[in-house]
């Protein structure tokens, strides 16, 4: 950076800040470590506006045991663009600009005028510097003029090249969102088939929406942390829109336009529908999270016990099964908000409380209990309180939360998470369920059983997430709470997960573009009759690759059609042509075109005789 980063850090820590602009932030926060990073997140959460106050992310830290000093190394390392643009001001940066514009270094001898230019330039450098260092606080010892020189050129040698960059169209998609090229949207494709495929094996149905939302429908009830990260803006009506960040709060939205004036759902319940939409956070980038993604959602409406739970767990299991991931792969950790809203609430802690309180537990597994006291506290919940609902987190089992629930809370909930976990016995995949009290999701509209899937090595954040939502939709109006529960799954996750577990070769190869067909034609005079096969092939349920140019070379025609990965290829040639018929070989039986030239087959009899050969 220049200089040292504690002495420049305490500079900043008396009130001589820098301003850091949210994209710079985000950079930097990347290169934090885990438990810091999770705090910087939160920061740029709160934060408002475009910029980041450095003061203000210091103030954030204190009483987190988080080293200032992490943070400039943070900075540096992710050449934010080093310290000039956090130390010096605008103002100042200017200034240094016209102090280089005053001489330029000749290549040879000076002469008297241009020494004389040096000689001022020089006398109003070090006057500068002088300024720079009193206002931080700063001596030559701690940042001397040749370290400070370097900051100034290195920022404007990043700013230089930021501005070229500028003036460049960038071949890269925006920041955390994806190109699919055919190879990486076939395996997409893939993933998405074998949701639907598991969603219509338990008789869900399929449904969409806009991805432009009303911002008032997730402002209202979908948390503090949704909000802040949401694409939001005004239409050119006025009206305030959003890219919608999940879909929940949108099924919400739908099923009460299926309500009739009494609060009646209008349909056979319950409802058991699915979608796989995209969904936009402005999220830090990081393996497994972008700010685009595609969520696969089941929901089930209308169902108040723990079955609907059941099904929906079942229903991710038989997915993770169908793609080769075993319960030794992940686990999927339950817990209820009921049990804890109860303990939140013996504990001293009042209702209006409980969804921030949740938030912060949340992160218990990212940055450890002290730092969630240290939250807690600053939520005005009580020492003593922050004790007790973190010893409810640390229980293993259901009978020890039970043990310690005992006269505190009502057991009803407690007996529901006993039931789902007999259920799943029956079901066949218990080995995939995991008591833990610790499991809250950060959403605000969670009611009942939650539950959150894990990949069992800890090394990816979480795979999927859900649970009851029984009060949401009066929340939004509906004249009584409707019974909801349901699911969001992640399409980056996954990916990665399948990476790690050494299966993505077997995807790829399941996902290898197939073609039935190669049509070759052996010269330009046969290119028309070529299309007419390939049309004829097409017509019969066949996928056919024409090629684009005549081929005399069948030696060629073979190998553009092997690429192709097709399973067998037409030769259109004058003599087979003149009769009528055309030469068929076939890619996949280990031959070479040289040892084995094909079948010649008649026009009339092609379609139905590979029809047969397909069949076998």
């Amino acid at each position: 950076m220049g200089a040292d980063a504690s002495k420049i850090s305490d500079a900043l820590d008396k009130g001589k800040t820098g301003k850091l602009d949210r994209k710079k932030a985000s950079e930097i926060a990347k290169n934090l470590p885990k438990k810091m990073a999770a705090y910087a997140d939160a920061f740029l959460g709160e934060a408002k506006g475009d910029t980041v106050d450095m003061k203000s992310l210091f103030a954030h830290f204190e009483g987190k045991k988080i080293d200032q000093r992490g943070i400039f190394q943070a900075i540096k390392k992710a050449n934010a663009p080093k310290a000039a643009s956090l130390v010096f001001t605008d103002e100042e940066l200017k200034k240094a600009a016209g102090i280089d514009a005053m001489a330029e270094k000749p290549r040879g001898r000076p002469t008297p005028e241009q020494a004389e230019a040096l000689k001022k330039q020089k006398v109003a450098k070090g006057k500068f510097l002088d300024e720079c260092r009193a206002r931080l606080g700063l001596s030559k010892k701690d940042w001397s003029d040749k370290k400070m020189t370097k900051a100034i050129e290195e920022f404007k040698k990043s700013s230089a090249e930021a501005e070229k960059k500028k003036a460049m169209i960038s071949l890269e998609p925006p920041s955390g969102t994806r190109d699919f090229f055919p190879k990486e949207y076939a395996v997409q494709k893939w993933l998405f088939q074998k949701m639907k495929e598991t969603a219509k094996a338990f008789s869900f149905q399929e449904y969409d929406a806009p991805v432009l939302e009303h911002a008032e429908l997730y402002k209202r009830k979908a948390g503090e942390e949704i909000t802040a990260q949401m694409y939001n803006f005004i239409d050119k009506e006025g009206a305030e829109v959003t890219l919608r960040p999940e879909m929940t709060p949108t099924l919400a939205r739908m099923v009460m336009q299926k309500m009739d004036e009494r609060g009646e759902i209008r349909e056979l319940l319950p409802l058991k529908w699915f979608s796989i939409p995209q969904c936009w956070r402005f999220e830090t980038v990081q393996r497994g999270r972008k700010r685009e993604h595609y969520q696969w959602n089941m929901d089930i409406v209308g169902v108040p016990g723990v079955t609907a739970e059941l099904e929906l767990l079942a229903a991710v299991t038989t997915f993770f099964k169908s793609i080769g991931i075993t319960g030794k792969d992940v686990g999927i950790k339950i817990n209820s908000r009921k049990v804890l809203g109860a303990i939140v609430e013996a504990a001293g802690v009042p209702k209006e409380m409980f969804a921030p309180v949740c938030v912060i537990i949340d992160k218990l597994d990212k940055i450890g209990p002290e730092c969630v006291t240290a939250e807690l506290t600053e939520k005005k919940v009580p020492v003593e309180s922050s004790k007790m609902i973190l010893r409810a987190m640390e229980c293993k089992s259901i009978e020890e939360l039970a043990e310690l629930c005992k006269g505190k809370v009502d057991m009803t909930a407690v007996d529901e998470m006993k039931t789902l976990f007999a259920y799943a016995k029956d079901y066949g995949f218990a080995d995939f369920l995991i008591f833990d009290a610790s499991v809250v999701r950060g959403l605000a509209y969670y009611t009942g059983i939650v539950f959150e899937c894990f990949d069992r090595q800890k090394k990816l954040r979480a795979i999927c997430g859900g649970g009851r939502y029984d009060r949401l939709l009066s929340l939004y109006g509906s004249q009584k709470e409707v019974p909801c529960c349901g699911f969001g799954f992640g399409d980056c996750v996954i990916m990665e997960l399948l990476k790690e577990l050494k299966l993505m070769d077997k995807v790829l190869e399941e996902c290898k573009r197939k073609v039935d067909f190669v049509v070759a034609p052996f010269n330009a005079e046969l290119f028309g009759a070529a299309c007419s096969v390939a049309a004829m092939l097409r017509s019969g349920g066949f996928t056919v690759d024409m090629m684009q140019k005549a081929e005399k070379k069948v030696r060629n025609a073979f190998s553009y059609a092997d690429r192709a990965g097709a399973t067998y290829i037409v030769l259109v040639a004058p003599s087979e042509w003149e009769k009528k018929a055309v030469t068929v070989k076939s890619l996949r039986t280990g031959g070479r075109e040289d040892e084995d030239r094909g079948e010649e087959i008649a026009l009339a009899d092609l379609v139905a005789k590979m029809q047969k050969a397909f069949s076998r």
